[in-house]
């Protein structure tokens, strides 16, 4: 992990994206840097490799689920702007909803087939446009990498031009099920190269799932070791 890049994509670098990019408002803008003001300093935040980010197209970000700083963190120092689904229950809070509404995100009901909510990420996607999807479908209970649920192979085989693995560790440690609120600690963030269609239509379904959750748990293990951790077994 040595010499990990955490420099952005130089194309990417500028206060303006290249023409056709979707670009964050100022008020995308201002709480994405509010945020990051105080998640640097109390989670000692690192993200790595932020020059995988694609420049332009529909970008499906896989990643695992290890609290409810996730969203927040694993987008933090991208330059393009996320799409997110958020559990339908929060959307119902006052005020918390709509907030987070217009921080791009938007509902799915988690226990539940939820054809709408993937019918609304297709169409982000097939605007050009990032989403992340947290592919275990709830939060770990003791940090590892669960298995990946099958609809997020539809995803990137019918609406994603790249598939970047992306893997969030030290959340779990700081804001595991059951606590109120985060701790202090550490938190790494780390991106992949992406997977480009040329790739993906290679690939079976089963196949984009275990290629990128084998991605996924190897950079888990090294974001482990550069934090004095040994490797977690995996199932």
């Amino acid at each position: 992990m040595k010499g990990l890049p955490s420099h952005p994509n130089p194309r990417l670098s500028g206060w303006s994206l290249p023409e056709g990019v979707p670009t964050p408002n100022l008020w995308y803008r201002f709480c994405r840097c509010g945020y990051g003001m105080l998640a640097i300093p109390l989670f000692s935040l690192r993200v790595f490799n932020r020059h995988y980010e694609p420049v332009r197209g529909a970008a499906l970000y896989i990643c695992n689920h290890q609290s409810f700083l996730d969203p927040a963190v694993m987008s933090l120092a991208l330059k393009r702007p996320m799409n997110f689904m958020a559990r339908d229950t929060l959307f119902r809070i006052p005020i918390f909803g709509a907030w987070i509404g217009s921080l791009k995100a938007f509902p799915v009901k988690r226990d539940a087939a939820d054809t709408g909510a993937l019918r609304e990420a297709l169409r982000r996607l097939k605007r050009g446009e990032q989403l992340v999807v947290f592919a275990e479908g709830t939060r770990t209970h003791d940090g590892r990498v669960g298995q990946f649920l099958p609809g997020v192979a539809m995803l990137a085989r019918r609406a994603a031009e790249w598939v970047v693995p992306t893997t969030i560790e030290g959340a779990f440690d700081i804001y595991p099920r059951g606590r109120a609120l985060p701790t202090l600690g550490q938190v790494l963030v780390a991106y992949s190269k992406p997977l480009g269609r040329s790739e993906l239509d290679r690939l079976g379904d089963e196949q984009i799932l275990a290629a990128v959750r084998r991605r996924v748990i190897a950079m888990q293990s090294e974001l482990r070791l550069r934090m004095g951790r040994p490797p977690l077994p995996q199932t």
